[in-house]
């Protein structure tokens, strides 16, 4: 009862670190306060759509285009990973200024080229995704007497078969006054101190800090005659009626489109700190707490379980056969059964101890990243308010703990070859080729499929030659000096010698690999329903934030691969079975099987409007990449668990 106290306090603090990092933002997030009539700049990112997953740059269609031209904004490595490419718009407020029928630019007739393009991003229910002072645009939708909430507006809607663009925004930033903190000084010595205000508050000059960017988009047929003679930021001479509902502005080849904007500056009661919360208080919220709760209580409840009965099992082994005198011990030693006749070939080297090395050594380095990138975030300084912060947090971490990669790696290679120095410079190189060369491969592939869709989620030339630079001359050295480390460090010795001559292996009465891949649905287990929302984040648009939840997840499962790998080896061992190295590593690996059959059952049942051969490529490629990773940890970690149960369970009992 101790125990589970203990783990509810812990739940609850981790919970607790997780929701203060909703309302405090730390590194990347800046306040930014302006003044009545300062200039504010909305920024367009790339057209999205969840239909076909692969984004687009905002100027590959006719819009409307800032006078000083197109330019990138500043980006981090995470955000051109992701395929952001956030660009300066045309559209420009004053703060606190209201605005109507503001007239922002007519196109040139629309070529044929432009008119099918238009039709068909409209087709694939493309999204336009514009940002004011780092807050994405919303929009909300009614639905059955309830409010959706949606990041981004259509680029148009079909109707009859005409098609409609919007090209009419009502923009509703929302504002809150800003509040100077109180500040006072102390003067004066001993009892007579006297608090005195610093500055002169009916002097300042209010301020204003925005809390919310809302659009509402409309489809307006425009007068010819009227936007003729119209420039940039000129009013429309007639009144505008935005109706959502309703739609008027039909495209056709060879005819121009016009735009305009209205804005309206609404004072809000909600604090800086907690404007995006809006943006986190997503649908299924209630049920997505509920589920983790009830996920958590049970995991724990089985893992509990299998220690429990795991370790009452073999201690009732050890402490039986301990308490036999030395006849008794060597009667019994002829007609010993399991574990105890394998003891001359537990630590015999298994087949490619070489491979067997560099995947511990990769899902060390994996497993570190996600726990040391999890932790942070859930402390706050991964939120959604730094876009590209969280990819750019895991490249940053993967490249540091190539040093531990390199480490377990050549003290496990040195301890299989009873520690041989001879190829742990060899053994080192390929751990820092092994699973990023794979996942180049892939990446590079899937890149190629999104060059010829002409996509910026298509990493730029300039952008793999600094990924391959990361890798070179940060990754590969720092895995070097973790190698030269583990071959300097002193191997672990095994508690029993090996014999020559192997034992034979008696017949099984089923396959063992047969159950190490059902090994794997326990671990699954803890993970379904979080990575249900987890994928909902990455291919459907909505963000993700319980952090604090995934770290526990994330210890859950580290605890329940250990738990299952442990009770497959004491299986195997029983029935004679000392090929326990490759088992280990797939008893807890074999989770990324059923996960990457969950993916498949994500993508035909939750991505029904998937459309195309190469967004189902794209999905299935960067699915393989995750579960790939993901075989490698899980499995590091049952391997390293069995590693440590095998040595200690026959360095505990005596055998002749």
């Amino acid at each position: 009862m101790d125990l589970f106290d203990k783990f509810k306090i812990w739940v609850l603090f981790v919970c607790l670190i997780s929701q203060l990092g909703h309302g405090f933002y730390l590194p990347g997030s800046y306040l930014h306060k302006y003044g009545i009539g300062d200039s504010l700049s909305v920024k367009v990112n790339s057209l999205t759509s969840i239909d076909t997953e692969i984004p687009f740059s905002y100027y590959s269609l006719p819009f409307c285009k800032p006078q000083e031209g197109v330019k990138d904004s500043a980006e981090n490595l995470g955000e051109l990973l992701m395929g952001d490419r956030i660009e300066n718009s045309p559209y420009r407020f004053k703060m606190f200024k209201n605005e109507t029928e503001t007239f922002l630019c007519k196109t040139k007739p629309l070529s044929g080229d432009e008119f099918n393009m238009l039709k068909k991003r409209i087709d694939e229910m493309y999204q336009v995704n514009l940002i004011l002072d780092n807050l994405p645009a919303i929009r909300y939708t009614k639905k059955e007497g309830f409010f959706l909430r949606w990041t981004g507006y259509p680029v148009g809607i079909k109707f009859q078969d005409a098609y409609y663009v919007f090209n009419h925004l009502k923009f509703a930033v929302l504002v809150h006054k800003y509040e100077e903190p109180n500040v006072a000084s102390v003067m004066g010595t001993g009892d007579a101190a006297e608090v005195i205000p610093t500055g002169n508050s009916g002097s300042e000059v209010p301020g204003y800090t925005v809390v919310g960017f809302e659009v509402i988009p409309c489809s307006f047929q425009h007068n010819a005659e009227s936007v003729k003679n119209l420039k940039l930021y000129d009013r429309y001479p007639a009144p505008i009626k935005c109706d959502p509902t309703a739609v008027a502005m039909a495209i056709k080849e060879g005819e121009p489109m016009s735009f305009t904007y209205e804005v309206l500056f609404v004072e809000s009661d909600i604090k800086w700190p907690s404007r995006w919360d809006a943006y986190l208080k997503m649908e299924g919220a209630k049920v997505h707490w509920f589920s983790i709760l009830n996920s958590l209580m049970v995991i724990t409840f089985l893992a509990g379980i299998v220690l429990v009965i795991f370790l009452r099992t073999v201690r009732r082994d050890l402490t039986r056969y301990e308490e036999l005198d030395k006849e008794a011990q060597a009667q019994m030693n002829e007609e010993l059964s399991g574990w105890k006749l394998v003891v001359g070939d537990v630590f015999r080297a298994p087949t490619y101890p070489a491979l067997l090395c560099i995947m511990v050594g990769d899902g060390v380095q994996i497993l570190g990243m996600a726990v040391v990138t999890i932790l942070f975030a859930a402390l706050g300084f991964m939120s959604p308010a730094s876009r590209g912060t969280l990819l750019t947090g895991m490249i940053f971490f993967y490249l540091i703990l190539g040093i531990a990669a390199g480490y377990v790696a050549v003290r496990l290679w040195r301890t299989i070859g009873c520690g041989d120095y001879k190829g742990w410079v060899s053994v080192s190189w390929r751990v820092a080729c092994f699973f990023p060369g794979i996942a180049f491969l892939i990446l590079t592939t899937l890149n190629f499929l999104l060059w010829g869709s002409h996509s910026t989620g298509a990493i730029p030339f300039s952008l793999f030659v600094i990924l391959i630079l990361l890798w070179f001359c940060i990754s590969v050295p720092l895995t070097l000096v973790g190698g030269y480390f583990g071959a300097k460090a002193p191997h672990i010795e095994y508690p029993v010698r090996t014999n020559q001559i192997p034992r034979e292996i008696p017949e099984q009465k089923y396959p063992s690999w047969l159950l190490v891949l059902g090994a794997g649905t326990l671990p699954f287990g803890t993970l379904f329903i979080e990575l249900f929302f987890i994928m909902s984040s990455i291919w459907m648009g909505r963000v993700y934030y319980v952090f604090g939840f995934l770290f526990v997840v994330l210890i859950l499962l580290v605890v329940v691969c250990a738990e299952v790998s442990l009770v497959l080896t004491y299986m195997h061992l029983c029935v004679e079975d000392w090929k326990w190295w490759w088992k280990s590593f797939f008893a807890s690996g074999s989770v990324a099987i059923y996960i990457f059959l969950y993916s498949v059952n994500y993508l035909v049942f939750d991505l029904k409007s998937l459309s195309g051969p190469v967004s189902a490529t794209l999905y299935l490629g960067y699915s393989l990449f995750i579960v790939l990773a993901i075989m490698l940890a899980t499995g590091t970690v049952g391997f390293l668990s069995s590693f440590w149960f095998v040595h200690y369970l026959f360095s505990s009992v005596k055998l002749d």
